[in-house]
């Protein structure tokens, strides 16, 4: 299971092998938003994601033996990328399943990092190609349904709380889960009055589904633009750790995202991707329950968005 001395010991294990990437507190935003404000930049992380801590962390605990047999995931962008990344600087060969609607920009660069991709038709079917590919031999590196993984990305929240001591509330986005899962539990078990609340879009708000129902609710589609928040279903794991450990979830639409990417590329001059921006709208959306004592730690998880899909974004919300 999922614990402090877990994600301890990931923080160990990553050691020269991920960025310690910076925080950096926004004038900007801390006066719009009338309470000390900091950015967790993960978007400046190798691969340009938070996903290389979960995967390192996950194979470097394998045996040699299953070394051998390489490993296969399953993704729509930034875990392929973390996961092929790793993989190469382990030495491991890497199948990564990607729908066919994945950016060319995510395809180019998973197999720059010199893994082989199979493509299938949507995010549900590339799950089946992945287990089949799994049962065949090759060790599975989840996306989010794996201790070890949750553990290694439970690490940027013992880099904030070092970082920024007086941390108050810290916006999380959810896609599988493992990523708040982790960071909430390194969060509240060193400082249980530290609120973590969660961020999806509608239209890739498993999650907030599924915490609402009280039980696993399965996506028949991904629509949001915020497509690396896209897990058609999150699971018993991650579901019970979002129970227990987060404050809410905070569900905005597209066009919020979009508009606080711009807002963060035009006044901070980091170029994100939705899945990250979609906190700042998160925060934005909640103004008003925001303390002058606050310190509100926003996470920019990834910047992995391609020139043709911003403009495209552009084009769709600025009319």
């Amino acid at each position: 299971m999922l614990s402090l001395e877990l994600i301890a010991q990931a923080q160990h294990r990553l050691r020269g092998l991920v960025k310690r990437t910076p925080l950096v507190m926004s004038d900007t935003l801390s006066q719009r938003l009338g309470t000390k404000v900091s950015l967790k930049l993960e978007c400046l992380q190798k691969t340009g994601s938070f996903k290389p801590r979960g995967a390192f962390n996950k194979m470097l605990t394998l045996t040699e033996s299953e070394r051998s047999r390489g490993v296969v995931a399953v993704s729509g962008g930034n875990h392929a990328q973390g996961v092929a990344f790793a993989a190469r600087r382990l030495g491991i060969s890497a199948v990564i399943v990607m729908p066919e609607t994945t950016p060319q920009n995510y395809l180019d660069a998973t197999r720059g990092y010199g893994a082989e991709i199979v493509l299938m038709p949507n995010i549900s079917a590339a799950f089946v190609e992945c287990e089949r590919l799994r049962a065949a031999g090759r060790v599975l590196v989840h996306p989010f349904d794996d201790p070890l993984v949750a553990a290694g990305q439970g690490t940027l929240g013992l880099e904030i709380l070092e970082d920024a001591p007086d941390v108050t509330k810290v916006y999380v986005s959810i896609g599988g889960g493992a990523l708040i899962s982790g960071m909430a539990m390194a969060l509240r078990s060193i400082n249980p009055d530290v609120q973590v609340i969660g961020v999806q879009t509608h239209g890739a708000d498993a999650m907030a589904q599924s915490v609402a129902a009280n039980r696993l609710v399965q996506l028949s589609a991904i629509t949001s633009i915020a497509r690396t928040l896209g897990a058609p279903q999150v699971s018993d794991f991650t579901l019970n750790h979002v129970q227990r450990l987060v404050q809410e979830i905070v569900v905005v639409e597209d066009s919020a995202a979009f508009a606080s990417l711009v807002f963060l590329l035009e006044r901070t001059k980091y170029l994100v991707e939705p899945a990250a921006a979609c906190c700042l709208a998160a925060v934005e959306q909640q103004r008003e329950q925001l303390l002058p004592h606050d310190h509100v730690v926003i996470l920019m998880c990834g910047g992995n968005l391609s020139v043709q899909d911003l403009s495209a974004f552009h084009q769709r919300f600025t009319k």
